[in-house]
């Protein structure tokens, strides 16, 4: 496991770019907001944790369906099924699936707090926004496994994983954001919707994996 894992940031981290052109993206949603919504600080102030937290869902997307690809060109993946025994697969997806969130979706939580001083929030505002993105954001790698599974035998599949992540990620925004203006504005407390963003990632650190392995099975038959 340890190797795969290996494999796969390296391989994250070199295809098309890799963390760079996440971090790039997510600047270029940040940076086009104030554009679209003028030059009040104390609006961008205000709906700047919801900014970050939809640049970072966006461009966690990026590269999502090349989860699987490598393996089945190179001709590993069927291997990987084949050999699967004792919920092994769920464990390759679960191994492979952190490999992509630390090469491709950390960098991203690791650029929120200078992005979060150009939209003027708060430092507490950033903290907790940081704080979310780094409890939330594996969520996403999580659900993108299974769209990038069911996807994995069409040549173009990029625009049917994201249609497909999309609605699973919406409860892992809205706790996300909730969490994060629950720290800023209140009256709300910050704990409750952060263990709630908490939980959620768990829950699909547990269904995604498997749910993935049997997409993955159905398309080998």
């Amino acid at each position: 496991m340890l190797a795969l894992f290996l494999r796969d940031l390296r391989l994250g981290i070199r295809a098309g770019g890799g963390a760079l052109v996440g971090v790039i993206f997510f600047l270029a949603v940040v940076a086009v907001i104030p554009f679209g919504v003028g030059p009040d600080l104390n609006l961008l102030a205000r709906i700047g944790p919801a900014i970050l937290w939809i640049g970072a869902l966006l461009a966690g997307l990026l590269g999502l369906e090349r989860l699987f690809q490598a393996d089945r060109e190179d001709g590993s993946l069927d291997l990987l099924v084949l050999a699967d025994g004792r919920h092994m697969l769920a464990l390759s997806v679960l191994v492979k699936c952190l490999a992509h969130w630390v090469a491709n979706i950390l960098p991203l939580v690791i650029a929120s707090p200078l992005l979060g001083i150009f939209m003027n929030i708060e430092p507490i505002g950033i903290a907790a926004a940081f704080a979310t993105l780094l409890v939330g954001t594996p969520a996403i790698a999580f659900i993108g496994a299974v769209g990038a599974a069911v996807a994995v035998a069409l040549p173009r599949g990029g625009l049917l994983v994201s249609v497909l992540i999309l609605p699973l990620a919406i409860p892992v925004l809205i706790f996300g954001v909730s969490a994060c203006y629950a720290a800023t504005t209140g009256p709300q407390p910050f704990l409750p919707p952060f263990l709630i963003l908490a939980a959620l990632t768990l829950f699909f650190a547990v269904i995604g994996p498997f749910a993935a392995a049997l997409a993955l099975k159905a398309n080998a038959d």
